[in-house]
């Protein structure tokens, strides 16, 4: 058992911190003041491979491991979650997919662009609508419906929480089809931006991740062709489970990557700031704080690590995904509202980066399966 990182690994780290550190770190805290959304940023990840990280080189990819992916999520993500999450959609939920499940002619139309980031010039990025007033991220009660028509499908609902959701050209819809066949019924459609009958909804107003544009998009009689179905009729579902399983990974590198930002501003801070005639760090409360924030931060790096590696491997990384995303997700809301009370009232105060590192580990609880859903998808595992 090597705990070692390989000299690619750490060549991959370190463009990703210099990234980060050089590209996101400059204006992030006036992105998240704005709702700016990072463009200029992820055309720069595009550049660097980022934004197809595991897709194979013949489709325009990058063709990494997920072990590479989980350290350039952490790196970003201590910096800025909302550039980090545009990249995590992009690579775990739409390009995975794509590659994994759709057929030639469609992963030439779209992955390849995909996979790179842009098209002509411009960025071309995916979102993955799953998400509904109603049905949250269960897939067995989608109330868009796909009415197959002979050539094509008729698409009509509304999906919600959707990241990138007016920067993507591509989307990948799940809809119901057959609602007598419940699972069994359900489709997964490539569907493009600019088709008629696609609205993007308002930009949700959030507390973190603000700089990433989470809309509503509403489909009314959208006209999908019967080849922009992914795989056979009614996989949709299997799709959608197997993609989020991927995306788990994503998501739970994202918090860790918080959960590590905010520990290393804490432990820098205890070093500067003085209370009571010494460093902060040479008090015990102190101590302890930094002792259990790094203690969780290697933990959850480890989950990461382990899902992404079983991945690699072609094992069935369902239950170590789940648990990486509960732990990572829950660690980075402690660490982070701990970092703040390390700082005290700088803590509080935007221009010391941890207030926004706990409003953004908020959201690693709740997308991509709250931490209730995986608890289920855990004990489920484990009890059988």
């Amino acid at each position: 058992m090597d705990f070692q990182l390989n000299e690619e690994h750490l060549m991959i780290q370190k463009a990703a911190r210099d990234f980060a550190q050089t590209e996101c770190l400059p204006g992030v805290i006036e992105r998240d003041e704005l709702q700016k959304f990072p463009k200029q940023q992820i055309e720069k990840l595009a550049d660097l491979g980022f934004m197809g990280m595991m897709v194979d080189p013949k489709y325009g990819g990058a063709g990494m491991d997920a072990i590479s992916y989980v350290l350039a999520m952490e790196e970003v993500s201590k910096v800025d979650a909302s550039v980090s999450v545009a990249m995590s959609v992009n690579n775990s939920l739409v390009c995975w997919g794509l590659e994994t499940y759709c057929n030639e002619e469609q992963k030439q139309q779209y992955l390849v662009p995909l996979a790179q980031g842009k098209k002509d010039g411009e960025l071309y990025i995916g979102a993955f609508l799953l998400s509904e007033p109603e049905a949250g991220s269960d897939a067995t009660s989608q109330r868009t419906t796909a009415e197959d028509m002979g050539d094509h499908y008729l698409l009509n609902g509304t999906k919600n929480w959707i990241t990138n959701g007016n920067s993507a050209s591509v989307y990948l819809v799940i809809a119901q089809t057959d609602p007598a066949k419940g699972s069994h019924g359900i489709n997964a459609f490539i569907v493009e931006k600019n088709w008629p009958g696609v609205v993007v909804g308002a930009k949700e107003n959030k507390m973190g991740i603000r700089g990433s544009d989470t809309h509503s998009i509403l489909f009314n009689d959208v006209k999908v062709p019967k080849e922009n179905r992914i795989g056979a009729d009614g996989f949709g579902f299997t799709f959608a489970m197997k993609t989020l399983a991927g995306g788990r990974i994503g998501i739970a590198s994202q918090a860790l990557g918080i959960a590590s930002g905010a520990y290393e501003l804490a432990l820098k801070y205890s070093k500067e700031r003085k209370a009571f005639g010494k460093e902060i760090m040479h008090h015990q409360a102190i101590q302890f704080k930094l002792a259990d924030m790094a203690t969780k931060v290697e933990a959850a790096r480890l989950l990461c690590l382990k899902a992404a590696w079983e991945k690699d491997q072609k094992k069935d990384y369902t239950l170590s995904s789940s648990m990486a995303k509960v732990f990572a997700s829950e660690a980075a809301m402690w660490i982070s509202t701990e970092a703040v009370q390390v700082h005290g009232g700088y803590g509080f105060v935007k221009e010391y980066h941890v207030e926004r590192l706990m409003r953004d580990a908020k959201i690693t609880q709740i997308y991509e399966g709250t931490s209730e859903v995986q608890r289920i998808v855990i004990s489920r595992a484990i009890l059988k």
